[in-house]
């Protein structure tokens, strides 16, 4: 038995198709927060129209091939994540919205008291 008679082939087509559609979505004015939703659903509808279009396709009924689609989908926006953060720069400063904050022009570094992990966590963690 080899791999092709398994039927898997047809899961890349369906996340690269819709890394593809989820690109063109981010050229969009639409929030990126939908980009996982609408890489589900368009993997899950993908993966009804490839159990009629390809017959090695792994699923043979409706909720099966839904599931194998939007999981197909969902690892387009876990592939891009993935992607992002190999290319990102270095430190860990990479994801949006996490970058350290820049001390302001009037604030004095010095001024700033430390903070230990006892304080941040709690007597309750002793």
């Amino acid at each position: 038995m080899s791999v092709s008679d398994w039927g898997i082939q047809a899961i890349p087509v369906i996340t690269v198709i819709v890394f593809l559609i989820a690109e063109a979505v981010k050229a969009t004015p639409l929030d990126n927060k939908w980009l996982p939703v609408i890489c589900g659903a368009t993997g899950g509808i993908l993966g009804i129209v490839a159990m009629f279009l390809m017959p090695e396709f792994p699923a043979k009924d409706y909720l099966t091939a839904a599931a194998v689609g939007i999981v197909s989908g969902l690892a387009a926006t876990g592939a891009h994540q993935i992607y992002k953060q190999l290319t990102a720069g270095s430190g860990g400063q990479h994801l949006e919205g996490n970058q350290p904050k820049e001390p302001e022009k009037d604030e004095d570094p010095e001024e700033v008291a430390p903070v230990s992990v006892d304080d941040l966590l709690g007597e309750e963690w002793d």
